[in-house]
């Protein structure tokens, strides 16, 4: 048992992982020290340290099978990823204040949240597709597989709909392409669209922008790429043609998020409330916080989701500046380690799919510490490691189980 554990715990990641879910535990134990009664967060923090060890446990099983394995489960990984996703949009049930979604699946009274491991499958897959490749993509046309790829699963996300995973997927995508060798100029005009769906709400802003599009495209060789820049253009300019259609199908609590995020005053009570709070208490923290379980903001429950989403909040007020800036240099040197094993990795595989994984927790990391301060709109998804949620934790240290396992049996 000790020549099976001693590998891993010499692994700076494992114990990085292991530092950042220990301090989540004590924070979702501090998000249920309340001065007002309430049964959501209590003995919750239990519940995530078991996890924690089942995920332990997993790790140090998952971590001993051989890269091939993994590249023969790649393709059956996905399909079944996408089978069960497809389940839940008919079977799904929503949890705690996302009811209205269809993201979790009940089996034998234990809930799962299916898209956590569809990450890991979808990682895989386009890791497995793009190793196949004798040549990094040069072309528009040579990631339209792996965009269909990543794309299924992202939708049928988005049908549940859960917005904040599926721009989990998106991370994915732009990192594996981006360490396959994609030039820069072809990534970024692949990620233009979405720039240009959001500049569409306001058509002169969106009319310079495809006049300095088009410039960048002559600019990049726009002759030897004239079917990827026809193909870029009209992207954007279907982008710019849905964008009313597409903020009319938003519900009213998506559309209240998106123009509060803009100006919380616009409802302070109520779509604004989150955001509010949740500045108010990662301001009151200071440079080094109010102490642990000694939150104003969270102990009066003004904090919504202080377990989960807004958990970084509660890190704010009770550590302050100093302690957010431990929890993001950990979560910084995590990801130059990974880089670190990408590097080293001698089979593409295993440094496509290291950087998939890096391209979730990047997506997760920034997202849920930008919608804290107001960088970027309030959006559920939850911070890996330090969150409340089981298969949540359970599906990240799987995902880092495969990391160490790839980057042990390549090198």
């Amino acid at each position: 048992m000790r020549s099976l554990i001693a590998p891993l715990w010499q692994q700076p990641m494992v114990m990085v992982l292991l530092l950042l879910s220990v301090f989540g535990v004590g924070m979702i134990y501090s998000a249920g020290v309340l001065e007002v009664p309430s049964s959501v967060t209590e003995g919750l923090w239990i519940r995530q340290t078991v996890f924690l060890g089942v995920s332990v446990v997993g790790l140090l099983i998952v971590s001993r099978i051989p890269l091939r394995w993994f590249e023969w489960i790649a393709v059956p990984a996905y399909v079944l990823g996408v089978g069960v996703l497809g389940v839940t949009l008919v079977a799904g049930t929503g949890t705690g204040t996302a009811e209205g979604i269809s993201s979790f699946l009940s089996i034998a009274g234990f809930r799962f949240q299916p898209a956590e491991a569809a990450k890991i499958s979808t990682a895989l897959a386009l890791a497995a597709l793009l190793a196949s490749r004798e040549e990094p993509p040069r072309y528009l046309r040579d990631l339209l597989t792996p965009a269909a790829v990543v794309g299924l699963p992202l939708v049928l996300v988005l049908l549940q709909p859960d917005l904040g995973t599926a721009l989990a997927f998106v991370g994915i995508f732009f990192a594996v392409i981006f360490w396959a060798g994609t030039p820069w100029p072809l990534i970024l005009f692949a990620a233009s669209p979405g720039l240009g769906l959001i500049l569409a709400f306001s058509l002169r802003v969106w009319a310079v922008y495809i006049v300095l599009l088009a410039i960048g495209l002559y600019l990049y060789r726009f002759r030897l790429y004239m079917v990827e820049s026809v193909a870029v253009i009209l992207g954007n300019v279907a982008a710019g043609a849905v964008a009313q259609p597409l903020w009319n199908s938003l519900a009213e609590y998506q559309r209240n998020r998106l123009l509060v995020f803009l100006d919380p005053s616009l409802d302070p009570r109520n779509a604004g409330w989150q955001l509010v709070q949740s500045k108010v208490a990662v301001g009151s923290g200071g440079i080094f916080g109010k102490g642990f379980t000694a939150g104003t903001q969270k102990r009066l429950a003004f904090l919504p989701e202080q377990h989960t989403d807004f958990i970084f909040s509660v890190v704010g007020e009770e550590f302050g500046f100093i302690g957010t800036s431990v929890v993001l240099a950990l979560f910084g040197y995590l990801f130059f380690r990974m880089i670190m094993m990408a590097e080293a990795a001698r089979r593409s595989f295993a440094g496509l799919f290291i950087f998939g994984i890096l391209g979730v927790w990047l997506t997760h990391v920034f997202i849920n510490a930008g919608m804290t301060i107001g960088v970027v709109p309030v959006t559920g998804i939850p911070l890996p490691f330090i969150s409340y949620g089981g298969s949540f934790l359970l599906m990240s240290w799987m995902a880092a189980a495969v990391v160490v396992a790839l980057a042990s049996d390549d090198s």
